[in-house]
């Protein structure tokens, strides 16, 4: 019997980012998941802050050296990997010049959000979608974790659905406190478009608060988890509404066994049907 393979997109890692709920999980959830006998790939961006030589990043030249189209411009997409030798796990970064070489992770110095998240988003998701093409790696799941994560489920359920390596992908998202106040680009909607989605897949995002994100990537998702012990109460009151699978919140004492089980569920579950 193959393993089953999980994807981690995870919008934080520790250590390569001071640590944070969010950066823990996504540091020690693949560990446990691996030491559970399943395949693992994980991901992140490469904000410019990560020092590459301390924590030995490199550059994947068979994997880095395409274009990805964002509001007519071309972006180049490099890929990093780098070693955490105690868990036997890679990670994987996308990095890009324009959106990831400032030395801030999701806001300035002044604590303001940059006004590009939206297209660094719409790149980190679509970037690890191409790689692991390039790595010809199909994931029974893929997992999402933080905003930055959000456009995964999408992508993976309309454009990518014909292919292959993706047919048969379940796609978890987490639901954090990761909040932000001031909404996307009005014309996110519009720069999302992409082969196989339409207009109305996007109805969320015509006012694309974080609220309105997250309904989003749940809409898109097979199931999804708690990742926070609170979260915004109008994702609370709309999960309760649909008839997919929500894990509640698990601390650091049984979160990994939990996940497990979760996904073994998810694994079984029919095709699923956007909301």
């Amino acid at each position: 019997m193959k393993k089953a393979r999980i994807l981690f997109v995870s919008q934080e890692i520790t250590p390569y980012l001071e640590e944070t709920p969010m950066g823990h999980m996504g540091r020690y959830l693949p560990q446990g998941i691996q030491e559970k006998g399943k395949e693992i790939r994980t991901f992140m961006p490469r904000y410019g802050c990560i020092n590459e030589r301390r924590n030995q990043l490199h550059e994947v030249i068979r994997l880095s050296g395409m274009n990805l189209i964002i509001s007519d411009t071309d972006h180049p997409l490099i890929i990093k990997v780098a070693s955490i030798q105690s868990a036997r796990m890679q990670v994987y970064f996308i990095d890009n010049e324009e959106y990831f070489q400032r030395k801030f992770i999701l806001t300035d110095k002044n604590g303001k959000h940059f006004s590009d998240n939206d297209e660094r988003a719409i790149f980190f998701c679509r970037g690890v979608i191409e790689t692991v093409k390039k790595l010809g790696w199909a994931p029974d799941i893929v997992h999402c974790h933080g905003w930055m994560s959000s456009l995964m489920p999408i992508y993976l359920k309309r454009s990518f659905a014909d292919n292959p390596l993706f047919a048969d992908t379940k796609v978890v998202y987490s639901v954090y406190d990761d909040e932000f106040a001031n909404p996307f680009d009005k014309d996110f909607a519009k720069k999302m478009m992409f082969d196989g989605i339409e207009k109305g897949d996007l109805d969320h995002l015509k006012t694309p608060t974080f609220v309105n994100l997250t309904k989003h990537a749940i809409q898109f998702s097979d199931a999804v988890i708690i990742g926070s012990q609170k979260i915004n109460p109008e994702i609370t009151k709309h999960l309760k509404k649909l008839d997919k699978p929500v894990l509640p919140f698990h601390d650091k004492d049984d979160y990994i066994d939990a996940y497990n089980e979760f996904y073994e569920e998810v694994l079984e579950l029919e095709p699923m049907l956007a909301d």
